[in-house]
């Protein structure tokens, strides 16, 4: 999601250290003491403006979230929200996504959500899907094995490819909706993008891949 710059951006996220975690490699292995539980971690790659991060927090009481951008502007954004909301149940990282076994280590992520990713459409850029098995071994290695990625997108060609990228890499295509908000889909929650594509009739695709 690209922004405008945002004035204060920077300060407002260096301000709210309990939420943002700016030296998240200093806390690798220890992300149970960061939240102060055992409840499961799950992480959104590419989180934006935060709408389902915090969604989801608020939804599942019992899960810790951790929404991660690169953008400085975008993610002051999904700290509004977090703040808004008062989930203790959510933590924010200003960290590039290819780089998450800097930050998480083997097997300390429970699950992860990608969505509405940057589709990439130039074969030229394959490499930089969030979908191509470069990725996939990264993320391979902070989830358990049998590990699940939920994926949506409006996208048809990234969907396509990601369906393939996923059964090439030989995991389990749990379950696949066509037509997200068509289907009996209970409990989704919703991006900022999704919200403003469904509202034009756009499809929404989703995925359950699972690792083997």
């Amino acid at each position: 999601m690209r922004v405008r710059k945002r004035k204060g951006a920077e300060e407002h996220l260096k301000n709210n250290p309990h939420y943002v975690i700016l030296n998240p490699e200093v806390v690798k292995g220890h992300w149970h003491e960061v939240f102060g539980n055992d409840n499961p971690i799950h992480i959104e790659v590419g989180s934006g403006k935060g709408a389902f991060i915090t969604g989801m927090a608020l939804q599942n009481p019992d899960i810790n979230y951790i929404g991660i951008d690169i953008q400085v502007s975008v993610l002051s954004y999904a700290l509004d929200k977090v703040l808004d909301s008062q989930a203790p149940n959510v933590r924010l990282l200003l960290v590039d996504g290819s780089d998450l076994t800097n930050y998480f280590a083997d097997r300390e992520i429970d699950l992860m959500y990608l969505n509405f990713s940057d589709p990439w459409p130039k074969k030229r850029h394959e490499k930089r899907r969030l979908t191509y098995k470069t990725f996939l071994d990264t993320y391979r290695q902070i989830l358990p094995e049998q590990g699940e990625i939920h994926f949506k997108t409006d996208n048809r060609g990234l969907f396509e490819y990601s369906l393939a990228s996923f059964s090439q890499y030989g995991m389990i295509l749990k379950q696949v909706w066509l037509d997200l908000h068509a289907s009996d889909f209970e409990g989704n929650v919703m991006t900022e993008y999704e919200e403003k594509f469904s509202q034009k009739g756009q499809v929404i695709y989703r995925v359950e891949a699972q690792f083997q």
